[in-house]
């Protein structure tokens, strides 16, 4: 069963969307369940001005995306990068244990995001 938070952002995600020319973008993916997520974020003075996602997946892999969304909006870029699974998780209230793969899910989209706004930075 889920908790009410993980219902409310599944029925009323935030941040939902795509930004154009994102200084970071990161998609990643589950095999086994097919969830795929896409993030897209802004930033200036290595700080999370803006972070948009889209979610193709269950209910779980949406609220874990809406609320890690909010979790990194206008945080330092190392913070955001230290965002855990389990951090995403208890904010939502928990996850039943089959679906805690969306929440890796969740992470793992934020830290190719990161990574990618690393890799562009460190190139110009």
């Amino acid at each position: 069963m889920y908790s009410e938070k993980v219902i409310d952002h599944f029925s009323n995600p935030r941040n939902v969307g795509k930004i154009e020319n994102p200084d970071g973008y990161g998609k990643v993916g589950n095999a086994a369940c097919g969830d795929v997520m896409e993030i897209f974020l802004k930033i200036e003075e290595d700080k999370i001005k803006d972070v948009k996602f889209r979610t193709f997946g269950c209910a779980a892999a949406i609220a874990t995306s809406s609320m890690s969304t909010e979790m990194i909006l206008n945080k330092p870029v190392e913070e955001a990068l230290k965002l855990t699974n389990k951090a995403v998780a208890e904010a939502l209230d928990g996850l039943p244990a089959k679906k805690m793969h969306c929440s890796v899910l969740a992470e793992e989209g934020i830290q190719s995001a990161i990574e990618d706004y690393m890799s562009k930075k460190d190139k110009s």
